[in-house]
């Protein structure tokens, strides 16, 4: 069952700099910072989309660096984090996305895609031969 559907009108502001998409005028989505009612505030994050398998709903991957005070080194460490995908936005596994944080829109869902990078390096998955 397909929701959105074709409204006339102007992309909203989000604010921080972000422009909306000009692709965001020809779709409602209620849940899109640009035109539904979803205020962006709080954090502002980068990272890698590893899935986008739901609809509307993506999976990010964020790499970070955490301290081990005891040994005085750093270890990697990542997390996943599932955002709404507004249908302005195509994007596939591994191009990197601007998110932001706005009020829980389901169980697991609290950030938005605001901007979208499509990555250059076409990676296949399996061992590349010698």
């Amino acid at each position: 069952m397909e929701r959105s559907y074709h409204v006339a009108g102007k992309a909203r502001n989000v604010g921080m700099g972000i422009k909306a998409p000009t692709t965001s005028e020809e779709y409602f989505d209620k849940k899109c910072p640009f035109r539904g009612d979803v205020a962006i505030r709080g954090r502002i994050l980068r990272g890698v989309v590893v899935s986008a398998k739901m609809q509307r709903t993506i999976i990010v991957r964020r790499d970070y660096l955490h301290f081990v005070q005891k040994y005085k080194r750093y270890e990697r460490r990542h997390k996943h984090i599932a955002v709404h995908l507004s249908p302005a936005f195509k994007v596939n596994p591994g191009d990197t996305v601007t998110i932001g944080e706005c009020r829980p829109l389901s169980k697991t869902v609290r950030f938005n895609v605001i901007a979208h990078e499509p990555s250059t390096a076409v990676q296949k998955k399996g061992f590349a031969k010698l």
